[in-house]
């Protein structure tokens, strides 16, 4: 082999990892400034919140209404600004710290039930199913930190 082939293999050789390096380095830097996916689907969800509930709480509760319940806490997020109108990839760019009090939901979902005609027999029926769809946030990787206050 001749020096000017040797010398072109060497040199293709470095530019193609260069190349690669860039581009690589490049979509790790973007991948880390994008907030991971969260993929919330209400048939998984209330599959895993029924699960969760005592037993009592699921004689009380059909699927259908439970079903309900968590659909009327979804609008509650979407109305506190936490559920984003569309499926994108944003920066993590959140400003205001938004905190979830489980009281406050709990209070929206006995008056969400009760507007909508959802009979619910036990006001602790509704702090379960609470529990139980934050806890579906946590196993998809939908909540951020505790807040200390």
């Amino acid at each position: 082999m001749s020096a000017v082939l040797v010398f072109a293999i060497v040199f293709a050789t470095a530019l193609v990892f260069a190349i690669a390096a860039v581009i690589i380095g490049r979509e790790a830097r973007r991948l880390d400034s994008v907030a991971p996916r969260a993929v919330y689907e209400l048939e998984q969800a209330t599959k895993f919140v029924a699960d969760q509930l005592p037993s009592d709480t699921q004689a009380r509760l059909t699927f259908a209404e439970l079903r309900k319940l968590l659909v009327f806490h979804m609008r509650w997020l979407h109305d506190q600004g936490l559920q984003p109108a569309g499926v994108v990839d944003r920066r993590q760019d959140i400003v205001d710290e938004v905190v979830i009090d489980e009281q406050t939901l709990t209070a929206f979902l006995l008056d969400a039930a009760e507007q909508n005609n959802i009979e619910i027999l036990d006001d602790v029926d509704v702090v379960y199913v609470v529990k139980a769809h934050l806890e579906y946030f946590e196993a998809i990787g939908a909540v951020g930190p505790q807040s200390n206050d």
